[in-house]
């Protein structure tokens, strides 16, 4: 998939939960590929979708990051839910990716058939964007910058009456 989709599903996943997880999640959603680019830096050249792609590396590091220790605001969790929405997007796709070290097979999702660049990613993308505004919408989160309540904005004086009338029946 391309880096903009793995960002936009990134950022789509992150936002209904904390929206100050945000920049975490979407430096974990391409990190993937560029660690590939650090560990060639490092003398350690390694295939695409190898090493840097495996399923179980991006779980154990979310749980580790949600569960054993994270030094501030679950940072190191919401990297890995990032590096985890990456692969399991790449799994779409023709070539799949590993599931560990230990095996020689690779995960396909829908048949692996999927190609970076098509309709269908974009279609993708779109479907787990719609799911979270509708998920942010409904939760009424405190911190939703694109869902303003304006009843409730009006009723707590933060705006007056002629501010709620112009805009109570906008919904973004």
């Amino acid at each position: 998939m391309k880096w903009v989709s793995h960002v936009a599903i990134a950022g789509a996943l992150a936002v209904p939960f904390d929206p100050m997880a945000v920049p975490a999640a979407v430096l974990g959603s391409t990190a993937p590929d560029w660690l590939e680019w650090v560990l060639a830096a490092l003398g350690h050249k390694v295939k695409h979708r190898t090493v840097t792609h495996y399923v179980s590396g991006w779980v154990l590091l979310a749980l580790f990051g949600a569960f054993v220790w994270d030094f501030w605001h679950h940072t190191i969790l919401w990297f890995a839910v990032g590096g985890l929405s990456h692969v399991l997007a790449d799994a779409f796709t023709i070539q799949g990716v590993p599931l560990g070290p230990w095996s020689d097979r690779r995960i396909h999702l829908l048949g692996g058939r999927i190609k970076s660049g098509s309709g269908a990613e974009f279609v993708i993308v779109a479907l787990v964007i719609a799911v979270s505004a509708l998920a942010t919408w409904q939760t009424r989160a405190e911190f939703a910058p694109f869902f303003y309540d304006w009843g409730g904005l009006y009723e707590r004086g933060i705006i007056d009456g002629v501010e709620w009338r112009a805009n109570r029946f906008r919904f973004l």
